[in-house]
C-alpha cells in the first residue's frame, strides 16, 4: 500500500508547480510578417494550426459568410492535392484536420504523430495558400451550407447571441453573424471566396502554432519553406480599415408561443481584449456562477443566483458571458425559463448584478478566484492547449504567461469588483435579446429602470 501510495503521488502537482513546468513559448517572426509560435513538450504528438485575425468583422454586407462557407471548401482538396488525394494523405498519417470561424478569427490546425510535423505545415501552408475552389465543390458545399444554416436555427441558444450582438452592435460588421445569410449563400461565387483570400490571408494577420513533441527551429524551417509565398504588405484597397463597433442599449423580441422556454439574454458593453479590466469581469462572472437543472447540489450551491433560481423554480439554465473583441466586447448572461418565470428570474440576475456593483464581499471573490485558477489550469492538458498562445499572439502581441495571469488574478478584491462592475453596469443601458414565448418579459423601460437602485 506504501509503494502504491508513493507512485501513485509522484506524479502529483501542486498548483504552484503545474504553473512553473509549463513549457515556454517561442515565437520568430520570418521575413513575410508570419509569426511562428511553438511550445515543446514530450508528448508522442503534436498539434499545428494556423490562425489568421479575420472573420465575419471583415466582412461586408454582400459577401457576409464568406469566411464560413470557405471553411467548409478549405479541406475539399488543393491546386497540388485534389480533393481525394488530399484527404488520403491525411488518412495515411492518421490525423486529424479541424477548422473554426469566428467574428475576429479563423483557425485550421491538424493533430498528428509528432514526426509528421513538417508534413503538417505542407498541408496547411497548401490549404491557405493554394485551395482549389473548384465550381462543383462550391455548389457541392453550398448545399451543405445551406442545410447548417437550418439546423443553426433549432440551436435557440446561439440564434439568441446573434440576435443579442445585432441589436447591441446595429448596423456595424459586429452585428452581423459568423455564417452569413441565406441570400448570401446563395448568390457566393467563386470570385467572391478568392476576393476574400487575397484581401485577408496576409502573413501578418497569421500566427503558425505548434505544440507537443516538436523543436522550435524545425517549425521554423518548415514555416519558412512553406509558407513563404504568403504576401507580406496589405493593398491599400486590400484592408479596409475596421469602423468602430459602437455599443447600442436596445432590444430584439422574437415572440413565438409555439415553443416550449423562453431564451432571454442581457448585455452591457464590455472592455476589448486587451483592458486590464477583463480579469475583474471574469472573476465577477464567476461569483454569479451558471446553473442547470441537471447539477447535483440542489439550493446548497456557491451561487447565490443558483440558489434562488432552485428555491423559486425560477429558470432551467443560466450562464454568464464576457466576449472580448478587439476594441469592444458583451459581457452579460443567458437563462431560458419557462413563461411565467421570466419577470422573476431577470429581477433577481439584474439583482445579482446590482450586488456585485455594491456590496460583493471578500469570501466570495476569493471563492470566484479559485474557480478562475481551476479552469485556467483545466486548460493545460493535451496539446490543443496551443490554442491560447495562438489568441495571445493575435490578441495581445505577445504570450501572456499563466505566472502572469495568477498575479493578475490575486490582485484582484472585493473593492476592485465593485469598481469595475459599477463602471461597466451600474445605471448602463443594456441591450436585450428575447426569443420564445416572452410576453411576460417587461418593456425595455423596466428592464432599464432595475440597472440601479434608489437608496435612501
Amino acid at each position: 500500500a506504501a509503494l502504491l501510495s508513493l507512485t501513485r503521488n509522484r506524479g502529483v502537482a501542486t498548483y504552484a508547480q503545474a504553473l512553473q513546468n509549463i513549457p515556454e513559448t517561442q515565437v520568430s517572426t520570418l521575413e513575410n510578417g508570419l509569426r511562428v509560435a511553438s511550445e515543446e513538450s514530450n508528448q508522442p504528438t503534436c498539434t499545428v494550426g494556423v490562425w489568421i485575425g479575420v472573420g465575419s468583422r471583415n466582412e461586408n454586407e454582400k459577401n457576409n459568410g464568406a469566411g464560413f462557407f470557405l471553411e467548409h471548401l478549405a479541406f475539399k482538396g488543393t491546386k497540388k492535392r485534389p480533393g481525394a488525394a488530399f484527404e488520403k494523405e491525411v488518412e495515411s498519417m492518421g490525423a486529424h484536420l479541424s477548422g473554426y470561424t469566428s467574428r475576429e478569427q479563423t483557425a485550421y490546425y491538424i493533430k498528428a504523430l509528432s514526426k509528421d510535423m513538417p508534413k503538417a505545415v505542407e498541408l496547411l501552408a497548401d490549404v491557405v495558400q493554394n485551395c482549389a475552389l473548384e465550381e462543383s465543390q462550391i455548389e457541392k458545399e453550398r448545399g451543405v451550407v445551406l442545410q447548417e444554416l437550418k439546423e443553426l436555427d433549432s440551436n435557440l441558444t446561439d440564434v439568441t447571441l446573434d440576435y443579442l450582438h445585432a441589436t447591441a452592435f446595429q448596423g456595424t460588421a459586429l452585428g452581423r453573424t459568423v455564417e452569413g445569410t441565406t441570400e448570401n449563400i446563395k448568390r457566393m461565387t467563386r470570385a467572391d471566396l478568392v476576393s476574400y483570400i487575397d484581401t485577408n490571408f496576409k502573413a501578418p494577420r497569421m500566427v503558425l502554432a505548434a505544440a507537443g513533441g516538436i523543436s522550435h527551429r524545425e517549425l521554423v524551417d518548415a514555416a519558412k519553406q512553406h509558407f513563404s509565398g504568403v504576401p507580406f504588405t496589405y493593398k491599400e484597397d486590400a484592408v479596409p480599415v475596421l469602423p468602430p463597433c459602437r455599443f447600442t442599449g436596445s432590444e430584439i423580441r422574437v415572440r413565438d408561443d409555439a415553443l416550449p422556454h423562453a431564451h432571454i439574454a442581457l448585455a452591457v458593453e464590455g472592455p476589448g481584449w486587451a483592458d486590464p479590466d477583463n480579469i475583474v469581469l471574469l472573476v465577477a462572472n464567476c461569483i454569479i456562477g451558471r446553473y442547470d437543472r441537471t447539477f447535483g447540489g440542489g439550493k446548497n450551491q456557491s451561487s447565490r443566483l443558483a440558489t434562488l433560481a432552485v428555491e423559486h423554480n425560477l429558470c432551467h439554465s443560466f450562464q454568464t458571458f464576457n466576449t472580448s473583441y478587439s476594441d469592444t466586447g458583451l459581457f452579460g448572461f443567458h437563462f431560458i425559463s419557462d413563461p411565467l418565470s421570466i419577470d422573476d428570474m431577470l429581477y433577481c440576475a439584474q439583482g445579482e448584478w446590482m450586488r456585485l456593483c455594491t456590496s460583493a464581499t471578500e469570501s466570495e471573490v476569493q471563492r470566484a478566484k479559485n474557480m478562475l485558477r481551476n479552469a485556467m489550469v483545466a486548460q493545460l492538458d493535451g496539446t490543443c492547449s496551443f490554442m491560447d498562445p495562438s489568441l495571445h499572439i493575435l490578441n495581445y502581441g505577445r504570450r501572456i504567461p499563466l505566472e502572469e495571469w495568477d498575479s493578475r488574478i490575486s490582485a484582484v478584491d472585493a473593492r476592485m469588483v465593485r469598481e469595475v462592475c459599477s463602471k461597466y453596469i451600474y445605471d448602463r443601458c443594456p441591450a436585450v435579446a428575447a426569443v420564445g414565448p416572452i410576453e411576460q418579459l417587461l418593456d425595455y423601460n423596466r428592464i432599464r429602470s432595475a440597472m440601479y437602485w434608489v437608496r435612501f
